[in-house]
Formats: structure tokens, sequence, C-alpha cells
């Protein structure tokens, strides 16, 4: 481990290096670099790693897990493991790490996708050996400590271990993340999209949310237990922006030496069912905003076995928010946005190891959502059969391989992309490699697989005022959906039969209490004998006095009656 020393004297360095700098016209780099835009694998000790040595004084290391949300056995653990990261270790205290950090000028980050769990650091070139040790020890040796009371001599109760931690800094953030996300109507509907579309896997929520019985499953043994499963050395890869491999490598056989192995049996293992495409409706009532997903099966990932670079371009062609300021720009769905200025619709093509998920976001009114909807449905009907210009596909081509190759060209995605593809197959993201295969896309096999995707079960999302919301049947027949879609806005049996609020808990009761025991049974009529009487008062005379349960039960069976009829 490197001392406070050593550390202190880097620091001091870099300080003093950047209080020095005297304006010129050169541009000076802290290390030798290549420039190239491919990575370079290895293996270390059975971890996979990638780097590329991108022209540049810093660098950006990520560990990229195999431990999502698809693939955690419980609700929560994906977002509880990414929330202990950088917490303290049986080598730092979690202040030691953050001042270090600070000292460093380095940015520190965790976050989880639907398929993985990225944990990296951005930092100094020269300071690459202290974060490798830092990333070493977060896989390995953090503390997942539970707070545990003792008794001394005297009677009284001490603390044997202060785990805060869970407590106060994971499963309380947690439930504050929950609260952000109720008025989030577009991610609420983005999540019901996915849960349509894969069920488990990647239709697990990305975020857990306020109803989710997290705490069921979620505490310090059992994220101790599956860190050790995520963390085993199959399931997760190094990879680096701005090093030179072959330090890379240095230092991985150095501070990585310490992680399982293999997958221990003993432990609840990661949820590996391939994804499986469903497809449905769903409609959620809310008062916070209109949405409307309309989503189709896509591609996999580059790095995947069922990768269609077709998908990319159909999603560019449709698009939808337009990339010039002031404009409603020039994609077939933002045509549709000109007319219908009070909705907004995006056009959003994510992949995955195994799967995708073409997605189209309507928001806004929702009388225009109504009516954006049905148009946008007759657009991809336009494209699968050939009616749309070919200089319209030639433009989206092109988009559509910028987009690529700008987002591998992003550091945060290339290092996802990369380490997603060693841990799943063995192959490292290549953007030349992207950009070649949308290059060859023909006019035919975009037509083509937007008329597969019209042929296929879609999926179907709408939340907001569903009173005017379309279901999908009411937006063309061309959408293959189930007839009866569910709603969670349902209209309630005994307000169908005609019965109030009251009336419906007398008669459930009564079907409790004539479900019980002859002897359980007498008790409870005993307890519901009613000798309360009213009469009915008519021009100022009273009329006869009836008993109060009796006339109920009169009113009830007249009600049915009525609600049959």
């Amino acid at each position: 481990m490197i001392s406070r020393a050593s550390l202190g004297r880097n620091a001091q360095t870099a300080l003093r290096c950047q209080c020095h700098i005297k304006p010129n016209n050169r541009r000076n780099f802290a290390a030798a670099a290549s420039g190239s835009f491919s990575y370079e694998t290895g293996d270390a000790s059975g971890i996979k790693f990638a780097s590329r040595d991108l022209p540049g004084p810093t660098t950006h290391l990520a560990i990229v897990a195999k431990a999502g949300t698809r693939y955690q056995p419980f609700p929560g653990f994906s977002e509880g493991l990414r929330r202990y990261a950088f917490k303290s270790t049986y080598k730092r205290s979690a202040l030691r790490i953050t001042r270090e950090a600070e000292l460093l000028g380095s940015e520190l980050l965790a976050y989880h996708t639907r398929e993985n769990l990225v944990i990296g650091a951005k930092f100094l070139r020269e300071d690459l050996p202290y974060f490798a040790e830092l990333l070493g020890e977060v896989v390995s040796k953090t503390k997942y400590t539970r707070t545990s009371l003792d008794e001394d001599e005297w009677g009284y109760m001490l603390i044997v271990c202060p785990g805060h931690e869970f407590d106060e800094e994971v499963l309380r953030v947690m439930r504050l993340s929950e609260h952000a996300l109720l008025a989030n109507t577009a991610q609420m509907a983005i999540t019901s999209a996915y849960g349509l579309a894969f069920h488990r896997g990647l239709g697990t929520p990305l975020h857990s949310t306020s109803s989710t019985p997290i705490t069921k499953y979620l505490h310090e043994d059992s994220l101790e237990e599956f860190s050790k499963v995520a963390y085993a050395r199959p399931n997760f890869a190094v990879v680096a922006n701005g090093t030179n491999h072959t330090d890379l490598s240095k230092w991985m056989n150095e501070f990585f030496t310490d992680s399982p192995s293999s997958t221990p049996s003993d432990l609840p293992q990661l949820y590996i069912a391939p994804s499986k495409y469903h497809g449905g409706e769903e409609r959620i009532a809310h008062d916070s905003g209109n949405n409307m997903v309309i989503a189709f099966p896509g591609s996999s990932a580059f790095t995947g076995g069922a990768y269609k670079p077709e998908v990319s371009v159909l999603a560019t062609l449709l698009g939808g928010r337009s990339a010039i300021k002031w404009s409603s720009g020039f994609s077939l769905l933002s045509k549709i946005t000109a007319s219908h200025p009070h909705a907004h619709i995006t056009t959003n093509h994510t992949t995955y190891s195994d799967a995708g998920l073409l997605s189209i976001l309507i928001s806004g009114n929702a009388g225009q959502i109504k009516e954006a909807s049905a148009e946008v449905v007759k657009t991809l009907k336009a494209i699968a059969s050939g009616s749309v210009k070919q200089e319209d596909i030639k433009k989206a081509i092109a988009a559509a391989k910028f987009k690529a190759l700008d987002a591998g060209q992003t550091i945060e995605a290339g290092l996802e992309l990369t380490g997603a593809g060693l841990v799943q197959g063995g192959k490292a993201f290549q953007i030349d490699e992207v950009g070649k295969s949308i290059s060859g896309v023909t006019e035919d096999q975009v037509k083509n697989v937007a008329k597969s995707l019209l042929e296929g079960k879609a999926t179907v999302s709408t939340i907001g005022d569903l009173h005017v919301l379309p279901f999908a049947e009411e937006i063309a027949t061309a959408l293959h959906i189930d007839s009866n879609p569910t709603t969670s806005n349902m209209t309630f049996a005994w307000k169908v039969s005609g019965l109030t609020f009251n009336r419906y808990l007398a008669v459930a009761a009564r079907v409790v209490r004539r479900s019980l025991k002859e002897e359980r049974r007498l008790q409870a009529e005993r307890r519901g004998e009613m000798e309360l009487r009213f009469a009915k008062w008519t021009n100022g005379k009273q009329g006869e006095n009836k008993n109060l349960a009796n006339a109920n039960a009169a009113a009830m069976v007249e009600g049915a009656g009525q609600a049959q009829q």
C-alpha cells in the first residue's frame, strides 16, 4: 500500500507543477501516447482488462462488473453494492479515501445500469498505481460492517462494531432516491415498457420504488455475499483510457490478486437467464404528466451475438428531437412534432449483451399525444412499405454512424461498452468496426426491419390522463398487443354492481362470517346483531319504525337486482 508520506509528496509535487505553469503555444502531455481509439486487451490471473493510450494528461480507470439489475438475485442488490463503493475497507477508512482522492485532484464515480455496475476514477496519469490499488481494495476488501452490541462487566451495553454505513449512507440514500422517481412520469413509462417487454432480467426496474420490500432481502451480510459473486474474476473487467498497456498490466497483477478466482457455489448466484421479448400494454393513471412509450425489440450491442446495425439506422431515421436549436429538425418524427407543438417525441435504441429495445417516447399534452401517436405508427408503416425517400435513409445512415462513433469516443460510454464486451463474450468494443458495420446498411435492410417490427408484438405503456390518452388498438391495428391490457385504473366490481363502499363492506363481512365454522359463525353473527331502529318522517308525520340492519339487507338485495338488469 502506498504510504501517506509518498501520497503527500505526490500531491505537493502536482500542486507545485500547476503553480509554475507558463503560458505557451505548445501542447505538453504527461506521457507519450499512441492516440489510437482501438483497445488493447489482456488477461491478468483470470481478470480481463483493456486499455487505449489516448493523448492527454489524465487517465480514466474503471471496473465494469456483471452486477446490474438484470443479474441481481434480489431487489436492491445492485444499487446497494453501488452505494458501498469507496466506503471503508480493511486498509482505509471512508474519510481517508475521500481525503486522499481530494489531495490528488481526482474524481471518484460509481453507477449501475441494467447490466453493469461501474466503479471508477479520473486522475492524473502519474497517479495510476494509487488508484489501481484503491479499486483493488473496493473489489476485495470493502467492509460490510454491522452494528453489534455487547454487555460489559457492569451491565452496560457497548457498541462493539459501529456499522453505521449501511443504515445511514446506503439504505437511507436509496430510500431518498425512491421519492425522486415518484413524480418522474417519463421514467415510470420507460420502466413499465421494460417490464412489459422483458418481464424478468432486463425488465427489472433500474431503481427500486417505495413499495419494493428491499429491507426483506437487503442487509450487510447479503450484500457481502453478493459482492463475492459480482467481484469474482470471471464476472468483472478493468478498462482504462489514457494509460500505457504495459503499466496497467503490471498494476493489475499486483493489486487484483485477492478477488475470488471463481464464483462461490454456496452463495446466491447471478440471474443469467437469456433475454426473451414478450410485449404487451399497460396503462397507469397519474396527474403529474402524460407520457406514452411505443417500443419494439431491438438489436444487441456490437459485442453481442444479435447485433443489427440497421436498427440503429431506423432509430435515427425516426428521430424526433432536433439537434439544431430553434428548429424542429429534419427527421421523420420531427415533422410530427412541428404539427403538434405540445407533444415531444424522442426515439432511443438501447442495446444490451443479447437484446435491445427500440423505444419511442411521446410526452406533453394528452390530446396531442393521442394524435401524434397515430402519426408515429403511420410513419413506421411508410418506412416498411418503402415510401420513404432514399435521401432520407442516406442521411439517417450518416447520422447513425456519427452518433455511434461519437458515443464510442466518449470515455464513459467506451469504458462500459468495452468492459461489458470483455465480461460477456471476451470481445472488446472497437469503434472502427462499429462505424464500418453501420456504413454497410442498405435501404432494403431498413425497410425489412421496420416491417418485421410491425409484424411482431409491440410494447405500449401509457401514463397520465387515461380518459384522453389512447389505447394501443385505437392508434392502429398494426400494433399487435393483448386485447385486455393491464390497467392500474381498473373499475372496482362493487362500483359496477351499484353498491356504495359501506354496503360493499357489509356484504364482504357477511360472506366472511358465513364461511366460518358453526361455533365461530354464531359468535360472529351475534357481534353483528344491530338493535338500532329508524323512522322516516314525511310532511311532519313519523313513519313506521324499522330495524336498520334489515333495511340495509333489503336495500342491498334491491340494488343487486337492479345491477343485474
